[in-house]
């Protein structure tokens, strides 16, 4: 994989843990938190913690634009955006570890080709079950499009609630994280960006 997230742990790849000393830091932490792992309704939890964690972080052995690499060239006459809205997505904070629940919203003005209209959800989910910031990867999800679709432009928008501000820290509940990201048209042409904006709205 040629992602920005991915460049730095490529090298941990070879030292990654097993899945035996995964369990064992999951015991590891139930003792530090005052919990005792070998009780009846602990038995089973370090397992399934690590099972979970493969799930949420699934998206380091996907490739994005390996994803986006099917395209269809029947598309004469067509020159406007592609949309696709409102893609809940579940994520988790890299600082904290704790889920980051949103929306995505990605558009593409198609060039020569597009692509299936799924394909920009599952590249939202790749990078979303990694631990990251928002900001990163809004900005992942514009690069891989442009790279792989070479289209005439990319918009993507998130707004998404941390959890690492809901339910700890500053304890706001209702507060929610934007932020946005656009290349070729619609960085250029600020009507087909407020046509964007205005569409997800």
């Amino acid at each position: 994989m040629a992602t920005d997230m991915t460049i730095k742990t490529a090298d941990f790849k070879s030292k990654r843990p097993s899945r035996e000393e995964a369990e064992d830091a999951v015991r590891t932490l139930l003792r530090w938190i005052g919990e005792n792992p070998s009780r009846e309704g602990l038995i089973d939890t370090p397992s399934r913690v690590v099972a979970a964690y493969e799930e949420f972080c699934s998206g380091y052995e996907r490739d994005a634009e390996a994803e986006l690499r099917k395209t269809f060239d029947d598309i004469e006459d067509f020159d406007d955006m592609v949309i696709v809205k409102d893609i809940d997505f579940v994520s988790h904070c890299e600082h904290h570890m704790v889920p980051i629940l949103g929306k995505a919203h990605v558009a593409y003005w198609p060039d020569n080709s597009v692509v299936g209209i799924s394909k920009l959800a599952r590249v939202v989910d790749i990078f979303a079950k990694r631990l990251v910031s928002q900001e990163n990867m809004t900005r992942n999800i514009v690069n891989s499009i442009d790279k792989a679709l070479k289209p005439k432009g990319v918009a993507v928008y998130i707004s998404a609630n941390h959890q690492c501000m809901s339910i700890r820290g500053v304890n706001k509940a209702d507060s929610a994280t934007d932020t946005a990201m656009f290349s070729g048209v619609f960085k250029e042409d600020m009507h087909i960006q407020k046509r964007f904006l205005n569409s997800i709205r």
